[in-house]
């Protein structure tokens, strides 16, 4: 793991690129079963928006998944902080295998999640809870952060931005993004079932974000079990939502993991560090780490390097491991 804190031109940022190819029928113009076995855990009374499940005991613990992943993706994290925090790990609605939702445009699907993450915040009493996203998640937990500040604790961000388009385009709006949003949900929602399902479990994408065989198969099984029309409007919500200036209210400690070695083709370190840096700009105490060794999975990709960093952000010792 590298820390980061010096300017450099803006490059196209993977995310965004790997966002549209991850699920969609090739948008760049593109198990619920799992090979892990799940940590002993407890399940949690949650709103129909998620699902919980509570393992280890200690202070409170809030980890959210990205796009069309189980909650499983945080099976070592769990593992790891389970002697010292009591974890509760989400899997959202209509992802890998768990039952979607309703929403609609009046009524948007991250919109609710944000808003019952928030009540399941309250109604656990949680204390400044650790709240660790990843991907979506991670979006989903700053949103959390600059919506409710006096109830985050500290934030980890793995590989997530405020604003997504504005990564491949710094002048853009939520007006000239809606296309390229309404575009992506439908080309994910309106194809047949099997057509996505074939597309989940060999798409080209995830390859450029996981280096490990065993778990590449383990997400594209989690995408292939995801329901297609919240995923498209997961994607939707993303690009039609600007978290930029509402870094500005979150007062909790952040610790924020960039990545950029699985699209090296179109992406510069010094690009991917520029891009986190102009979005993350109002963001008052955070500390921002590019990894030059994991790929957008970094919790998988770099295990060690992952938790260790945690553990210094947290004030963890590594006797206490």
């Amino acid at each position: 793991m590298a820390s980061s804190r010096s300017s450099a031109p803006r490059s196209k940022h993977p995310l965004f690129w790997a966002t549209i190819i991850y699920g969609i029928v090739v948008v760049l113009c593109s198990t619920h079963g799992s090979a892990h076995a799940a940590p002993v855990a407890t399940p949690a009374a949650a709103p129909q928006s998620f699902s919980v499940t509570v393992t280890g005991k200690g202070a409170p613990m809030l980890l959210i998944p990205g796009l069309t992943c189980s909650g499983d993706v945080w099976r070592e994290t769990v593992e790891h902080y389970k002697t010292s925090y009591e974890c509760h790990v989400v899997t959202l609605a209509g992802f890998a295998g768990q039952p979607p939702i309703a929403f609609s445009d009046q009524k948007r699907l991250l919109a609710t999640v944000k808003n019952d993450l928030i009540a399941y915040i309250r109604t656990q009493k949680f204390v400044k809870p650790v709240i660790v996203g990843h991907s979506l998640g991670g979006f989903l937990a700053l949103w959390i952060g600059a919506e409710a500040p006096e109830l985050a604790g500290k934030l980890v961000i793995v590989d997530a931005l405020p604003f997504l388009p504005g990564a491949m385009m710094p002048n853009a709006t939520l007006e000239s993004a809606k296309p390229i949003a309404e575009q992506m949900r439908s080309m994910i929602a309106d194809q047949p079932l099997e057509s996505y399902k074939t597309f989940q479990r060999t798409s080209p994408a995830l390859k450029s974000m996981i280096t490990d065989p065993k778990n590449l198969a383990i997400a594209a099984e989690w995408g292939a079990n995801s329901d297609p029309k919240t995923v498209g409007q997961a994607m939707y919500d993303m690009y039609q939502t600007d978290l930029r200036s509402d870094m500005a209210r979150i007062t909790a400690p952040a610790l924020i993991f960039g990545t950029w070695i699985g699209y090296k083709p179109y992406a510069t370190r010094e690009g991917v560090e520029a891009n986190f840096k102009a979005q993350y700009t109002l963001l008052p105490n955070h500390t921002l780490v590019i990894t030059d060794k994991a790929r957008h999975f970094v919790m998988w990709d770099d295990k060690e390097g992952f938790l260790s960093a945690v553990d210094n952000f947290l004030g963890r010792s590594t006797s206490a491991r």
